[in-house]
């Protein structure tokens, strides 16, 4: 039998193992990074040529890293890959992500943040805890408003298709500026003033890259119209924090709903904000869980475990990475 090509670094239980194991092709043995011993996990990392995993930097030490001379895959379970050390990684290797598997719990989440800020749910609820019965202050319809997506890709396009019920009209925005969905309008980042401009509601599920790292600050959220909805599920520092902080406290008809944060325990181990949103009327945040439903890990395992078999048979992967959108050349 040949020796492990396959390493998964990310633990798993049996339920998730026996999914991947199912997905992935015969011929090929599988490691788990779990079951080796502390003497052992050199030669597990050496010989792998393709890693699966959640959280590099947690599931690996610096050292090891050196260790990827075979890897010819790193497979990603999370869609993000802003969070991968790029630069330790050997140049010819394939990073994938896992493009797509949150879509459908994130695409609720979209959904329940935006009707929650524009039906003034939790301003309600406080103001009847305190004794305080607001008949007058208006709700929001949502029918017939104008969404926007930056990042019209799985997340992107599950939450317009949830919301197609609301006859929405869609402004897309996607690496290539095409979809074959019907959408008013498709573009790229290049037509982020046109799309902020025209938006009621505008959904940021982009990934973070070079690009599009702090690409709503002041100006960009200056141009959005006085009562439009924000909603962030994708990763915090794509808007700039202290612009969207004054831009919520000088316009009290706009409303954002953030699930991603500029500082999080994951990556920097706590939780902080710089600026008391939560003392904001026109804020609603929720703690980085839009994807945390039952079973979804059953989903991430098993589409990441789809790709490495497309891989493995010579196909066309999902989710590829540029580093390049990551990192500048050396």
């Amino acid at each position: 039998m040949a020796d492990p090509q396959i390493l998964v670094s990310h633990t798993l239980d049996p339920e998730l193992r026996a999914i991947l194991l199912k997905a992935l092709p015969a011929g090929f043995r599988i490691e788990f990074l779990a079951d080796v011993g502390s003497g052992e996990r050199e030669d597990a990392i050496s010989r792998a040529e393709v890693v699966m995993s959640w959280n590099p930097v947690k599931e690996f030490d610096s050292k090891e890293f050196g260790l990827f001379k075979n890897i010819q895959l790193f497979q990603l379970l999370t869609a993000g890959a802003d969070h991968l050390p790029f630069r330790s990684l050997p140049e010819h290797v394939l990073i994938a992500s896992n493009a797509g598997a949150f879509a459908v719990p994130m695409a609720e989440h979209t959904l329940g943040m935006v009707l929650a800020l524009a039906k003034r749910l939790c301003v309600n609820n406080i103001k009847l805890a305190r004794g305080e019965f607001d008949q007058e202050t208006k709700n929001r319809l949502i029918r017939g408003l104008t969404l926007g997506v930056l990042g019209y890709g799985g997340i992107g396009r599950a939450a317009a298709q949830l919301m197609s019920n609301f006859e929405l009209k869609i402004l897309a925005v996607n690496r290539s500026g095409r979809t074959k969905d019907r959408v008013e309008f498709a573009g790229t980042l290049d037509d982020l003033e046109y799309v902020v401009k025209n938006s009621d509601i505008l959904l940021i599920a982009i990934p973070l890259t070079k690009a599009t790292r702090g690409i709503l600050g002041t100006r960009e959220l200056s141009l959005m119209k006085p009562d439009a909805i924000l909603i962030n599920v994708a990763r915090g520092a794509i808007i700039d924090q202290g612009a969207l902080y004054r831009h919520l406290v000088e316009n009290p008809g706009f409303m954002a709903g953030m699930d991603t944060w500029w500082i999080e325990p994951a990556m920097d181990g706590e939780f902080k904000v710089n600026y008391p949103f939560f003392d904001l009327p026109n804020f609603l945040g929720s703690p980085h869980n839009s994807a945390i439903v039952p079973g979804i890990m059953r989903e991430v395992v098993r589409m990441a475990a789809e790709n490495v078999a497309r891989f493995l048979s010579g196909e066309k992967i999902a989710g590829e990475v540029r580093r390049e959108d990551y990192i500048d050349a050396e």
